[in-house]
Parts: structure tokens; C-alpha cells; sequence
């Protein structure tokens, strides 16, 4: 007998007078839990950890759940805690990627699932996978691991890990429209979040996001601007406290967005919102002052317009014409004429990093430092190029393993295209995908925050733009047979 049917049973052959006693125990029980709750945390982070529970409850009765719950963290509270602290203090990105990874082994365990579907890709991805345990062993030699230290690259290993499960958890084109979705309505609530925190009093936008400290965030200090110098223009941040993060994630999420605009069939029927999102995006990206950011998003559009939608081609010359003469972004393309001539601060400090950096690689060329330290006082491994920094933390072999790994992609990515474009629906959600992978590699030449171990989010935003360029690949390629 099931075991649901045998409590049923068990409930229904008490008399009254146990079934009240029953009834009111528990009430009790949940009314003595709210209460501890409301007296330790306060009546807010109360309500806030009941609907997380009730939210987890629900994320772990199904997969997709799960998966979207990881999206709307890593686009809305990259860097959430549980406000709790038993032995550990987990991320809330910790605990949506443990549900998730429950969920998809426990329909292993029941035989809901039999097999598994991969690429060839995959074996690629693999290969660089074991390269970065094999670096982090070898860079054990120059300093031993903190406690933080092994999380983090654990949690690296296990945002890696998301390519293989969701290549084989995607299995249908709805699926891959309603992740989109998910995507679109996710990132725009955090562009006008980080839109409205810019145009709010500085005091009061800093009240608002010190708020955040009882789960993990800053407790003071938040706003930003350019040069880290309160005389120039403030920056927009949105809950991702660094603006050059947001900026990569805003980036690369405005690309999947874009191929929606011109598309046949739109995740979302009301073309006009999705175009409004896009340009909220947009403009919460030109706020973050991230040049980097900023030329990725350029560049993705371009591939999209290149590849498929060649009549965006004049929108977007008319787009960066008005870029160069509008009074109100001379301040912005001044900074980008900067950058290139090496000119301001910002630049001349990536600059000397990269000079330091070069030192690194030249004394330690195939296997690099590793994660836990360097083993010369007048070396360090950050540095703000995520190529650089690879190179400096596993080595240029390990350097050549990613560049490879993701040119796989790509070669798979293209192999599948002529099925992906025979449908219109699907050939947004696939050059999207691919588009904005290509906008995260080219912000990844001045930002490290896709490879930074304490930038958890964003590595898991960027493998998570891999996976889907696989699954829509692997998508494509089936509907063509």
C-alpha cells in the first residue's frame, strides 16, 4: 500500500477528540515556528523565508521549476545568502542548484529518465573540466585552500556541470521558448531596478540597498561611479553591486533578447514589449559605464544581423550614428575614445595589470598558479581580461582547453543551423543563444567576472549561455531527421 493512501487511512480512523488534539498540535507547532521566525529575523525576513520555503517546496516537485528558480537568482540576487546561519551559510544560488540537481537525480533514481543526450561538444567541455581540477591540485603547492576557497571553485565545478544536464533536461523547443521567457521578464525587472536606483536621490537608493545586507550584500558604501571618484557620473548597479558585472549580464542577456525583435513568432506576441524591454536593457547597460559591456552588445547585435537579420543592419548604423552626435552620449563615447588610447585611469590600471600578468605566464606558462594563491609576493593572478586570467590560474594549456571547448560549440552550433532557420521560431531562440555567447567572449577581453570564483552568478550565467547553445543545437539537429 502507498504510503500517502496508509496516512490517509490512519487520519480517517481517529475519532474526534485525537483529530482535534492532532489538528491542534499542529497549529501550534507552525504558530510557535512563525513566531521564532518573526522575533529573529523581523515580521519582513519572516514573510520573505515562509514564501522561500513554500518556493522551495514547489521548485523540488519539478525540474523546470528548478531551473527557472536558478535564473531569476542569478538575473535578480546573485549574491543572496540564507540570512540563517546553521554550519554553513549556503547562497540562495547554492540552494536553487542543490534542488535542482535533487529534482534531476531523483528522476534517475524513479526511471523517469533513461537516458542521457549529449554532444560531441561535450567530450571538449569534459577535458577542460578535468584541466581546471588538475590545476587547482597543482596550484595546492604555493598555497593551501581556504574554506571559502573550496566552496567557490566546488560551486565553479558544479555551474560547469549544468552544461551536460541541461542538454539532456531540454528536450523539446518549448521548453527552450518558455526558459527564454523567463530570461526576458527576469532581466528586464532588473534593468528597471538598476535604472531606478540610478535616477533615485543617492541617499536614498543606497537606504534601499543596504536593505539587502541581512541576506549577504554590502552594508554601506554600495553606490559607484566612474573611477571609483564621486566627482564623475555615478554608475548603475542594480542588485549586482559591481556595475561591470551587471554590465556583462545585461549584455548578454540583451542578445538573446534582440533575435525576439525581428522574429516571425516572438516568445511574446506583444512585439512592442519585447522591443521595450530590449531598450530598457539597453539603457541599464549604458548606465553601468561599462565600455566592455557595451562593445560586446555591439558586437552580438552585429553577428545576429550579420547571420539572419540583415534588415537590422541599417537600424543599427542609424543607431550608432546618433550614438556619435547626440549631445547626451558625448560624455560616454569620449570614455570609449579613451579607452582605446589608453587614456584615462581605468584603462592605464588594465593596462599595468596586463603587463603584470604577462610576467606571470612567462614564469609559470602551462599549468599557471592555480586558486589558492601565488607563489611570489610580487605576482597576483586577478587581473581584469578573463583570458589573462585564465591564463595566469591554469596556464595557457588550460587557456587553449576553453578557447577550443568553445569553438566546439560554435562549429556544433553552425552544423545545426540550417535546421534551426527552417524554423522561425526556433532560429531566434538559436542564434540568440549563440550571439550572446559570442558578446560574452568579447566582454571577457576587459572584464574577468565570467571566470572570478567569487563572481558565482556570472559563471553560472555564462555556462548556462553554453548549455543553451548546445541544447537548441542538439534540438535543431533532431527536428531536421
Amino acid at each position: 500500500m502507498p504510503r500517502a493512501n496508509a496516512v490517509t487511512i490512519w487520519i480517517s480512523r481517529l475519532d474526534r477528540r485525537r483529530y482535534a488534539i492532532a489538528v491542534g498540535l499542529c497549529l501550534g507547532i507552525t504558530g510557535a515556528a512563525i513566531g521564532l521566525l518573526i522575533a529573529g529575523l523581523g515580521p519582513l525576513l519572516a514573510m520573505a523565508a515562509l514564501l522561500g520555503l513554500l518556493a522551495g517546496l514547489y521548485v523540488i516537485t519539478d525540474a523546470r521549476i528548478a531551473l527557472y528558480g536558478i535564473v531569476l537568482i542569478v538575473l535578480l540576487l546573485p549574491f543572496g545568502i540564507v540570512p540563517v546561519k546553521i554550519a554553513i551559510t549556503p547562497t540562495l544560488l547554492d540552494l536553487a542548484m542543490g534542488g535542482f540537481l535533487l529534482v534531476y537525480l531523483c528522476q534517475w533514481m524513479t526511471g523517469r529518465r533513461g537516458d542521457i543526450k549529449l554532444t560531441a561538444a561535450h567530450a571538449l567541455i569534459a577535458v577542460y573540466l578535468m584541466w581546471l581540477a588538475l590545476a587547482f591540485a597543482l596550484g595546492l603547492r604555493h598555497a593551501g585552500p581556504t574554506s571559502s576557497t573550496l566552496r567557490q571553485f566546488a560551486e565553479t565545478i558544479l555551474s560547469i556541470s549544468l552544461v551536460f544536464i541541461l542538454v539532456d533536461l531540454l528536450r523539446s523547443p518549448d521548453m527552450l521558448r518558455r526558459l527564454v521567457l523567463v530570461i526576458l521578464l527576469a532581466i528586464g525587472a532588473q534593468a528597471l531596478l538598476a535604472v531606478a536606483l540610478y535616477a533615485a536621490p543617492d541617499n536614498l537608493a543606497e537606504t534601499l540597498l543596504v536593505r539587502l545586507s541581512r541576506i549577504g550584500y554590502p552594508a554601506g558604501g554600495v553606490i559607484r561611479y566612474i573611477e571609483d571618484n564621486p566627482a564623475l557620473r555615478e554608475r548603475a548597479i542594480g542588485t549586482w553591486v559591481d556595475p561591470n558585472a551587471l554590465g556583462g549580464i545585461l549584455a548578454t542577456a540583451a542578445i538573446i533578447i534582440a533575435p525576439q525583435i525581428a522574429s516571425r513568432k516572438p516568445v511574446i506576441r506583444q512585439r512592442w514589449l519585447t522591443l521595450l524591454i530590449f531598450l530598457l536593457v539597453a539603457l541599464a547597460l549604458i548606465l553601468t559605464a561599462s565600455r566592455a559591456s557595451f562593445l560586446a552588445l555591439l558586437a552580438g547585435l552585429l553577428a545576429i544581423a550579420i547571420v539572419r537579420y540583415r534588415r537590422l543592419l541599417p537600424l543599427l548604423l542609424v543607431a550608432v550614428l546618433l550614438f556619435l552626435v547626440l549631445p547626451q552620449t558625448q560624455d560616454y563615447l569620449d570614455r570609449l575614445v579613451q579607452a582605446f588610447q589608453g587614456a584615462d585611469l581605468a584603462t592605464q590600471m588594465r593596462l599595468g595589470e596586463w603587463k603584470d600578468s604577462l610576467n606571470l605566464i612567462a614564469r609559470y606558462p602551462l599549468v599557471g598558479v592555480g586558486f589558492t594563491g601565488t607563489p611570489d609576493i610580487d605576482i597576483y593572478a586577478d587581473v581584469a581580461n578573463m583570458y589573462l586570467m585564465m591564463a595566469n590560474q591554469i596556464g595557457l594549456t588550460g587557456l587553449i582547453i576553453f578557447l577550443i571547448a568553445m569553438g566546439g560549440v560554435f562549429v556544433y552550433g553552425a552544423r545545426a543551423w540550417s535546421a534551426a532557420k527552417a524554423r522561425s521560431d526556433f532560429a531566434a531562440i538559436h542564434l540568440g543563444f549563440h550571439a550572446a555567447l559570442i558578446a560574452g567572449l568579447v566582454n571577457a577581453v576587459a572584464d574577468l567576472y565570467f571566470f572570478r570564483l567569487d563572481f558565482q552568478s556570472s559563471i553560472t550565467w555564462f555556462w548556462l549561455i553554453v548549455a543553451l547553445c548546445l541544447a537548441s543545437s542538439r534540438l535543431a539537429r533532431e527536428m531536421a531527421r
